[in-house]
C-alpha cells in the first residue's frame, strides 16, 4: 500500500484533524460558512485553522470532532485548559503595563535639552492623550488575544472629523484578505480587502448580503475640464510629465503621484456567481455605502499615501510566509490527550465514588407484584440483611483514578514545555521544587525567550501603527499637529514576570553609592522594576534637590557656589550682600542705658 501524499504549510499542525484532510475545500462539512463561493480557495485552510482555533477555545473541539462523525466526542470533558493558555500568555505578552514612548521626550526636562526634545515630548503627550480617549489598552487587549489565539489580528484606523482624532478599531482576522503583487517584493499589499457576510433580515425586508471594504494604493486622479483638459483636485498639481501629484504634510519636501481609495460596498448573495470571488465581483451590482455627510463610499480619495491597516502577527512568520502562529498550534494533540484523561478520569471517579458491589446470601426484598427480588440500589443508609455465608465485595477503582490523575499532572507539564510556557509560569510547579530565586530564573527562561520573541515580533507594527495615528492627524490639520517628518514612537511593555523589588533597590543602592550607575539610570532601573515612578526626569530633580551629601560633596571638589545651587534647585543669588543682624553682647543689652543707647555707661554721674 503506498503512502498517501502530505501537504505541509503554515497549517500543517492541524493536518491531524478529520476537517483539515480535504485539501482544496476543507471544513466546509463543519463550518458550513466556508462553503461560500466568494471566498479564495487559496485561504481556505487559514479559515478553516481559525475555527478550530475557536473551537478549542470555546469548549467544543468535541463538538466539532463529533460533526465529522466520532459520535464519542460528545462525552469528552472540556475544562478550558486551552483558554487558560491562551489568557496566561496574553497576560506575560502584555505585562503589568504599557506605555507609548517617542524617541528623545526623556530629555525635554534636562537643563540643556537636544534639538528636537521639546517636540517629542509634546507629540508623545499628544499621542498618549490620543491613547486614553480612544480606549488604546482595551482595544490592544481585544486584538491581542486574537493573535494570540488565532496567529493573528488586525487594526484599522479612519479619521473620525466629529472627534478631530484617528479612531482604533480590531477585527477578526477571518474578516481579512491581502492581495499581493507575485511580481513585486513588497512588504506590504498595495490592495486589501475586509469581508463577511450580513445575514438576512426578513422583518427589514433585507436578502443575505457580502459586505466589502477596500483600501488599495493607486495613482491619484485628476478630473476633466470640458475642454479635455485635466485638472487637479485642490492642493494637487501635475508635474513635468503631466501626472496628478500632491506634496503630503509629513514629507513636504517630495511631491507623490500616490493616494489611497476606499470603497465600501454590499452584494446580494443570490447575486454572485462562480468565480466571483472576493477579489473579483461584479462593481455593477454592488450597492456602495454612504458617509453621514453624504459621500459615496466609492474609491473615495483618503488623501493619504498608505493603508491604514496593520496586520499583527502572533509570531514571526517563517521566510516567505506573512502569517502567524497560534500559542495553541503545537499543543493541540496534547490538549485532546488531556481531555480524553480527564474524561477517563470522570469515569473512573463515578465508581470510586458509588463502587460497584457485589453481594452474596443476602436476603433481598422482593416485589409483592412480581415475586422477583427488588432492583437494589447503592446509597447512603442502605441497609441489606446477609446469611450466616453471606459477603459483600466492593470494587475498588481508586488505583485507576490516581494514575489518570499523575496522567493529567504528567500532561499539562508537557504541554506547558511545548508551549513555552512553563510549569513555573502557569503556576502549577511545586515551590518546594524551587531552591532559589536562581533556579526559578531558568525555570522562567523557556518563556522570557517566548515573550521576548512575541514582542519583537510586535515592536515594528506598533511603530507602524503610531506613525499611521501621527500622519491622520496631520492629514486632518488637527490643532498642534503641523506640517514635518514624523516622530518615531513605539509601545514600551512593562515586565512579564514578578519583580524582586526589594532585591533591585539593594542593587541600585550599592550601585549609585558605588559610583557605577548614574543617578538616572538608577531611576531607570527603579521604574523597570515597577516602582510608582511616572517621570524619571521629574523623579530625579526631586532626589536631588534634598541630596544634601552630594551637595557638600559638590562644593568642597568645586567650590563654585553657583553649581551647588543648581543642583539643589535652588535660584541664583542675588548681587547684594545680606545683612546679618548680630547678637548683643555684655549686661544689660537692649534696656535703657545699655550699649544700643548711645550713651557711655556711668556718663552723667557724679
Amino acid at each position: 500500500m503506498g503512502l498517501r501524499s502530505i501537504l505541509i504549510d503554515g497549517w500543517s499542525w492541524l493536518n491531524f484533524k478529520a476537517v483539515m484532510h480535504e485539501p482544496h475545500r476543507p471544513g466546509r462539512a463543519v463550518f458550513p460558512e466556508l462553503a461560500a463561493t466568494w471566498l479564495p480557495e487559496e485561504d481556505l485552510r487559514r479559515l478553516t485553522a481559525y475555527k478550530v482555533l475557536a473551537a478549542y477555545d470555546s469548549n467544543q473541539a468535541g463538538q466539532m470532532a463529533a460533526a465529522t462523525g466520532d459520535d464519542d466526542a460528545l462525552e469528552c470533558r472540556e475544562l478550558g485548559d486551552p483558554s487558560k493558555l491562551v489568557e496566561t500568555a496574553l497576560g506575560y505578552l502584555l505585562g503589568s503595563e504599557q506605555h507609548v514612548v517617542v524617541a528623545g521626550a526623556e530629555h525635554a526636562d534636562d537643563d540643556d535639552p537636544p534639538a528636537g526634545a521639546v517636540e517629542a515630548a509634546a507629540v508623545q503627550a499628544r499621542l498618549r492623550q490620543w491613547a486614553e480617549d480612544e480606549l488604546f489598552a482595551l482595544r490592544m487587549q481585544q486584538a491581542e488575544r486574537t493573535a494570540v489565539l488565532s496567529g493573528d489580528a488586525v487594526y484599522v484606523l479612519a479619521w473620525e472629523g466629529d472627534k478631530s482624532r484617528p479612531t482604533l478599531r480590531s477585527y477578526d482576522p477571518g474578516f481579512y484578505f491581502p492581495q499581493w503583487d507575485d511580481d513585486q517584493d513588497n512588504e506590504f499589499p498595495t490592495r486589501v480587502h475586509l469581508a463577511w457576510e450580513l445575514p438576512e433580515d426578513p422583518a427589514l425586508g433585507l436578502k443575505a448580503r457580502l459586505r466589502r471594504i477596500t483600501w488599495e494604493l493607486g495613482p491619484i486622479e485628476a478630473g476633466t475640464s470640458h475642454t479635455g483638459v485635466l485638472e487637479p483636485a485642490a492642493g494637487d498639481r501635475l508635474d513635468t510629465a503631466g501626472r496628478p501629484v500632491r506634496t503630503y504634510p509629513w514629507d513636504p519636501q517630495r511631491a507623490s503621484g500616490v493616494t489611497c481609495y476606499l470603497s465600501d460596498g454590499e452584494w446580494l448573495l443570490e447575486d454572485l456567481r462562480r468565480g466571483n470571488t472576493v477579489d473579483r465581483l461584479d462593481r455593477s451590482k454592488a450597492r456602495w455605502r454612504t458617509r453621514p455627510d453624504g459621500q459615496i463610499l466609492d474609491r473615495l480619495d483618503l488623501r493619504i499615501d498608505f493603508i491604514p491597516l496593520v496586520h499583527l502577527t502572533n509570531t514571526i512568520p517563517h521566510g516567505g510566509d506573512r502569517w502567524g502562529q497560534s500559542i495553541l498550534a503545537k499543543v493541540l494533540q496534547g490538549l485532546d490527550e488531556l481531555a480524553a484523561t480527564d474524561s477517563d478520569s470522570a469515569s473512573a471517579s463515578a465508581t470510586t465514588g458509588t463502587p460497584i458491589i457485589g453481594l452474596a446470601g443476602a436476603q433481598l426484598p422482593r416485589d409483592r407484584a412480581t415475586g422477583q427480588p427488588a432492583p437494589v440500589q447503592v446509597r447512603a443508609g442502605a441497609v441489606w440483611q446477609l446469611g450466616e455465608s453471606g459477603r459483600m465485595d466492593a470494587l475498588d477503582t481508586s488505583p485507576q483514578l490516581a494514575e489518570l490523575r499523575a496522567r493529567s499532572e504528567h500532561l499539562m507539564d508537557r504541554i506547558a514545555s511545548a508551549s513555552r510556557i512553563t510549569a513555573a509560569g502557569l503556576g502549577t510547579l511545586d515551590p518546594s521544587s524551587v531552591p532559589s530565586g536562581y533556579t526559578l530564573q531558568l525555570a522562567l527562561g523557556p518563556l522570557d525567550s517566548l515573550v521576548s520573541s512575541m514582542r519583537l515580533a510586535r515592536a515594528h507594527k506598533y511603530r507602524l501603527l503610531l506613525k499611521f495615528v501621527q500622519r491622520l492627524f496631520q492629514a486632518g490639520q488637527a490643532d498642534g499637529w503641523s506640517a514635518g517628518e514624523t516622530s518615531s514612537a513605539r509601545i514600551v511593555w512593562g515586565p512579564h514576570t514578578p519583580t524582586d523589588r526589594a532585591g533591585v533597590l539593594d542593587e541600585v543602592v550599592k550601585g549609585y553609592e558605588g559610583g557605577v550607575l548614574s543617578l538616572e539610570t538608577a531611576v531607570r532601573m527603579l521604574m523597570d522594576a515597577g516602582y510608582p515612578i511616572e517621570d524619571a526626569a521629574e523623579e530625579v530633580k526631586r532626589i536631588q534637590t534634598r541630596a544634601f551629601d552630594a551637595a557638600a560633596r559638590l562644593a568642597d571638589a568645586t567650590g563654585d557656589n553657583a553649581a551647588v545651587r543648581k543642583y539643589l534647585g535652588l535660584p541664583d543669588a542675588g548681587p547684594e550682600i545680606p545683612v546679618v543682624p548680630l547678637p548683643a553682647v555684655g549686661p544689660g543689652a537692649g534696656a535703657s542705658g545699655g550699649a544700643d543707647s548711645g550713651v557711655a555707661p556711668g556718663a552723667g554721674q557724679s
